[in-house]
């Protein structure tokens, strides 16, 4: 397929987020649409140094963990992803991902003074671990994830236009390059973004 297409108290070390029982990566070296938002679609990812950290866990993930970007989005409260892998495991690769960011971004809210939401977001947080049986104490992430496999020219087009566009649906921006989170730059002005991805042609 891709050869076609050229808590004001430091927050415990052991949080696990419980991740879907059966992910349907069926063939790992295939393009997939891949998307996932935080409990209750709250809006984490309206600062900056909650976005850097999902950027800097992608790029370790690329650098490390053998993940190929195509392309990418982070909105408020949710992320998209086109991705692949020639010698890794798309469902561990995306379990670890999820399980490092949300530790991390939890941290990040307790520890940030200048966080006005802190005790709200984190109460929110542990108020959905709670009621999961798999979480010691917070769920950062929801535990729905349904990867779908890009088998088709149309359904990437139609997946590549829908993540590029989500941030001015949004009316976050009026043109998708001007978003700082995404791959739009890289394939509407043929720049470097944040993240090195494989632009599809």
């Amino acid at each position: 397929m891709k050869q076609a297409f050229c808590l004001r108290n430091q927050l415990p070390e052991s949080i696990f987020v419980s991740m879907g029982r059966k992910y349907t990566f069926h063939e790992h070296d295939q393009l997939y649409f891949v998307s996932f938002a935080t409990v209750n679609w709250i809006d984490v990812f309206v600062r900056r140094i909650y976005c850097d950290i999902v950027v800097d866990s992608l790029k370790y993930c690329i650098e490390n963990k053998g993940l190929e970007l195509y392309a990418w989005c982070i909105m408020s409260s949710h992320v998209h992803l086109i991705i692949s892998t020639e010698k890794g495991n798309l469902s561990d690769i995306l379990r670890d991902l999820k399980r490092h960011t949300s530790k991390t971004v939890l941290k990040a809210i307790a520890e940030n003074i200048q966080e006005s939401r802190r005790e709200w977001l984190l109460w929110m947080f542990e108020r959905a671990g709670k009621r999961n049986i798999n979480n010691e104490q917070y769920q950062f992430w929801q535990q729905n994830n349904h990867p779908i496999e890009l088998a088709t020219h149309q359904m990437l087009i139609q997946r590549l236009d829908y993540l590029h566009n989500n941030p001015v649906e949004s009316g976050a921006v009026d043109y998708p390059p001007n978003y700082l989170y995404s791959s739009a730059k890289d394939y509407y002005l043929d720049e470097n973004g944040l993240l090195p991805v494989i632009r599809l042609s």
